[in-house]
Parts: C-alpha cells; sequence; structure tokens
C-alpha cells in the first residue's frame, strides 16, 4: 500500500513538472495563459472538485447519517448547472486573474478586492485543512504511520508541484488524477458488489438497525468518547480479559481498542444514528437526530448547489478557458463528469452499513472505503483493492489541494500584496502549505465532511450573492457588495466557529448554527441588494452588463 502511495506522490510531481518549462509570468502561474481547451479542463475541474470529502466523505456520512446523505453529491452536481447557467461564460468575459480581480473590475472598489481575498483565504483554509487531515488519517490506517506523516506528505507534494508549475502543472495533474479517481473508485465499488455474498447485497437493499453485534467485534478508537451501554455487555478492552459492563455511561480513552463479544447489544453514541433503523433509511437528512429533516436536507442543498458557483479554487478555473464559450463548454463537460462518478459513493455507503456498521461507535466512517476490501476478502485481493483505494484517496487529496493551494497563493501574491512577481507566487505558494499543515496537525478530531461543507456554506453566503448580482444587475454598488459580503460571512462562518468551539445545541438551534447557508444566503442577497438600492452604481455599470453578455457566436465586424 505505500508502494501505491509512492506511485501517486511521484506521478504528480512528475507530471506537474510539465508545466515548468512553459512558465514564465505570473498569468501563466495563475490561469495557464488561458490556453486550456474545454475537455482537459473539465478533466481538471472534476479532478480538482472530487475532494476527500467526495472520495471518502459521502461513503462515511451514508455509515453516519443515513441514505439522505445521498443529497450531498446531488447538491456538489447541481451546482454545476447553476454555475453553467449564471456564471461560467460572464466571469471569462471579465478578463480577470482572480475572484476578487473581478469584484475589482466590475465594482472599482480596492476595498471590496481585499474583502474579497480575505473571503477567498477563508474558504481555501476551511476546504484545504481537512483535505490533509484526511491524508493523514488514511496513510495512518492503511500504513500504520502516525498522524502528521501523511500531513506533511500531502503538503509537501502538492506545494512542490505547485511552486514549480503553477496552473499549467495543476491542470495536467487534476486531469490526470481524475481519470485515475475515477478508475480505482468504480472498479473496487464493481468488485465488492460481485464479491459479497446474496445475502449480503439483499442486506444492503433493505438494512436492518444495528443493535448486535453479529461475530466478536474489534472497535478501534481513535479519539475518546463516551457510550451509554443498556444492557449487560461483554467486553475486551486493550488486550485484557473480557468483563461484563453494567449499563450505564462508560468514557473511552482516545487510542484504546474495544472487543465487543458476539451476541451483545450495540452501546449508544450521543448524536449518533446506528445503521440501518427507520430514521438511518429515511431519503433525508437528519445529523445528530435534530428532528428537523426537510430543514437540514434544504439547508445542505442551498449551500452546497450555491456554495459551488462560489469555491474559488474552482472559479479561477473558468479564467483558463480560452473565452466565455469555453468556459461554458467546460462546465457542461464537468457535469457528465461528475454525474458518472457520484454513482458509486452509494454502493460503498450501503455496503458499509451491512459490513463495517461498527465504525459509527468510533466516529470513524471516513474509513469506510478503504476498510471494505479487506473486510470483504482477507486475501491478496483484499490488499490489493485497498491499496488502489488508497492511492485514489491520496489523489483526491493532491488534487483538490494543488486548486485550493494556487487559490490561497494568487489572493496574498496577487490580491492582497502590491506588484506580483513569479518568485513571491512561489513562495506563496510554500509558506500557505506549510501553514495549512500547522492548522491540520491538530485537526485530527474535526469532521471531513463538516469542515468542507462549512467551506460551501461560507462561500454560497459571499461570493455566490456577489457573482450573481455582480452579473445580472447593473445597480449593485460597491458598499452594497462589501456590506452584503461582511454579513454573509459573519453570518456563516460566525456561527460555524460557535458550534464547532461551544459544542452544537439541541433541535432547531443545531440546524440553524451548524448548516446556516438556509437563512445566510438570503440575508446576504438581501443586504447587498437594500444598501445597493440606497446608492449610486458605478458610472460603467451599462457598459460592463454589455461586456459579461456578450454575444460570441455572432461574428465580429
Amino acid at each position: 500500500m505505500v508502494a501505491a502511495l509512492v506511485l501517486v506522490v511521484l506521478a504528480t510531481l512528475l507530471i506537474g513538472a510539465r508545466g515548468v518549462a512553459a512558465m514564465r509570468s505570473t498569468s501563466d502561474f495563475l490561469v495557464a495563459s488561458r490556453r486550456i481547451s474545454p475537455a482537459l479542463n473539465a478533466a481538471a475541474v472534476s479532478g480538482e472538485y472530487l475532494s476527500a470529502a467526495s472520495f471518502l466523505g459521502v461513503a462515511g456520512l451514508v455509515v453516519k447519517d443515513g441514505i439522505g446523505a445521498l443529497w450531498y453529491p446531488v447538491g456538489f452536481t447541481a451546482g454545476y448547472l447553476a454555475m453553467l447557467a449564471l456564471v461560467a461564460a460572464p466571469m471569462r468575459r471579465t478578463g480577470a486573474l482572480t475572484v476578487p480581480d473581478f469584484a475589482e473590475a466590475r465594482l472599482g472598489s480596492a476595498g471590496l478586492r481585499r474583502l474579497s481575498a480575505v473571503v477567498v483565504l477563508v474558504i481555501a483554509t476551511l476546504y484545504l485543512v481537512p483535505q490533509f487531515k484526511a491524508a493523514g488519517q488514511v496513510l495512518a490506517v492503511v500504513a500504520g504511520t502516525p498522524y502528521w506523516v501523511g500531513v506533511v506528505v500531502a503538503g509537501a507534494a502538492v506545494s512542490i508541484t505547485l511552486a514549480l508549475g503553477g496552473m499549467r502543472a495543476a491542470t495536467y495533474v487534476q486531469a490526470f488524477q481524475f481519470g485515475l479517481k475515477l478508475l480505482l473508485f468504480v472498479v473496487p465499488a464493481i468488485w465488492l458488489v460481485l464479491s459479497v455474498t446474496g445475502e449480503t447485497r439483499a442486506a444492503a437493499l433493505s438494512p436492518v438497525e444495528f443493535t448486535t453485534f453479529t461475530r466478536d467485534t474489534p472497535v478501534d478508537f481513535r479519539l475518546g468518547t463516551e457510550l451509554s451501554v443498556t444492557e449487560p455487555t461483554t467486553v475486551s478492552v486493550d488486550g485484557g480479559p473480557p468483563g461484563v459492563l453494567d449499563p450505564g455511561r462508560y468514557v473511552v480513552d482516545g487510542g484504546s481498542r474495544w472487543v465487543f463479544a458476539q451476541g451483545s447489544d450495540v452501546p449508544d453514541v450521543d448524536g449518533a444514528v446506528p445503521p440501518g433503523g427507520e430514521s438511518w433509511s429515511r431519503p433525508l437528512l437528519d445529523p445528530g437526530g435534530a428532528g428537523h429533516p426537510v430543514l437540514a436536507t434544504l439547508s445542505i442543498l442551498v449551500a452546497t448547489v450555491l456554495g459551488t458557483m462560489g469555491l474559488p479554487h474552482i472559479l479561477v478555473r473558468f479564467h483558463t478557458s480560452p473565452d466565455g464559450r469555453g468556459a461554458r463548454r467546460t462546465a457542461a463537460i464537468t457535469v457528465a463528469l461528475l454525474s458518472a462518478f457520484y454513482l458509486f459513493p452509494a454502493v460503498y455507503g450501503v455496503l458499509g452499513a451491512v459490513l463495517l456498521p461498527e465504525l459509527y461507535l468510533s466516529g470513524g466512517t471516513d474509513t469506510v472505503v478503504v476498510a471494505l476490501p479487506a473486510r470483504v476478502d482477507g486475501g491478496f485481493a483484499g490488499t490489493l483493492f485497498t491499496a488502489l483505494l488508497t492511492a485514489g484517496a491520496f489523489a483526491a487529496f493532491l488534487a483538490t489541494s494543488l486548486g485550493l493551494l494556487l487559490a490561497m497563493s494568487g489572493a496574498v501574491s496577487h490580491d492582497l500584496l502590491p506588484g506580483t512577481t513569479l518568485r513571491r507566487l512561489r513562495l506563496t505558494s510554500l509558506a500557505a502549505a506549510a501553514l495549512v499543515v500547522m492548522l491540520a496537525l491538530p485537526a485530527v478530531h474535526l469532521d471531513v465532511g463538516v469542515l468542507v461543507t462549512s467551506a460551501f456554506a461560507v462561500a454560497a453566503s459571499t461570493f455566490c450573492p456577489l457573482l450573481v448580482l455582480g452579473i445580472w444587475w447593473a445597480g449593485l454598488t460597491a458598499r452594497g457588495a462589501v456590506v452584503g459580503m461582511v454579513v454573509g460571512l459573519v453570518a456563516s462562518a460566525g456561527v460555524i466557529v460557535v458550534d464547532l468551539t461551544l459544542g452544537s445545541p439541541d433541535g432547531l438551534a443545531s440546524i440553524l448554527l451548524g448548516q446556516p447557508a438556509l437563512w445566510s444566503v438570503p440575508l446576504a442577497f438581501a443586504t447587498m441588494v437594500l444598501v445597493s438600492l440606497r446608492g449610486h452604481p458605478p458610472a460603467w455599470a451599462a457598459a460592463a452588463m454589455l461586456r459579461l453578455h456578450l454575444d460570441e457566436t455572432r461574428p465580429r465586424a
């Protein structure tokens, strides 16, 4: 398995090296001189977009939260339809290099540009930390290395590739890694379906609630947790002799291994839903059992659909197209590629709920994809497919991290500091990677899916209103955009910070704080409109509208 990871890292560096010779300017570094074809660009966008949250997180969320978690890939893909219809072509026609570039060119405000750069850094950090965290976690599971090793390896590979080859190197690597991820995700899924028994396939389609251990089951608690035992339960802790736990609450130390005896009742975990039950099988999201599944599902859809439209590392991809039509074709091809990939997380999720339901006790559901092959086949085939999936997961971390690190480097070197140089962009990418590695090292306890969804919520509450109103409404003012973005940023990122630091409350408040997009996005839109109505748009607003919506199909005179 380590050999497979080494091959992925080496391939990343070697393919990225192709971009070195062609890079001579900041435009080369940020947008590859706008010469990327739609097909190559779409493959790169898909490679960049299919992060750890898609490769590992969706299946893990199915095991953890139920079938309703499949609304995540629906939102991830539908976001590109919204981007295709509203943003892709007009954004490219602005001629901007970054999102803050667009903000200043459209509204003529240097302050708005700097604010946009700060928002880029917030979104990219929320998105990048879980990529590095997942790299460390997966390497620890499959190779037994300390958590920090995977984090440092991912940070080093990404930053070196980007510093050497910029956007062109990132494009080649991401396009290659999309094909690699698709192959390494689809083939093991088909093998799993064919390898399990008919009884397991039937159980996956008609799951039964996980209430009793059907075999002696080891559970590795990487983090401390608390279990509620409702019946006398036989368990062995860290290799000790079996003992019987009386009903009550028990604190489990992080790093310990509990082996539950066959026939024992499954303990309860606060805020977690046992796989297979009625609420687990309901096609709506209800994380933590808050009791508002429709509201929670709508909030997730708003965050993922509108957040996709505001992700800075995806938006910058459309600036690499030769023109607006190329940007639109890129978005259309991307929808098709993502739709093919997202057919398969459900396979891992429902099989994981049957074969590895105990992962919900330890909070280790993010590892269900790479753990399934060994559960199905303890021999060579299981080891081989575990290695392939691990390599695919590592490719996901690297491809997504490249785009995010590029967005961070551009925000600092191009948008916040004056006088962009190629040397500064390269050094910034190295420094940004080092900073994110330091943030990821203590983040082992954070949920990958929660952090990535938070990044979507912030993007939906800030850049989505700015782009939609900036492209489609001539009346938007710089002041309205600034106030609206600040309100959206505080409403989305602020409540998420409160939720993560002080703990999630119960009931409706947990939805409003943990998934704020349902109210923070309308609030940001309304603020931008109301403040703009009290001011005057730039004198060039009408001309800007004409340029953004130029008909490129008509021959030029």
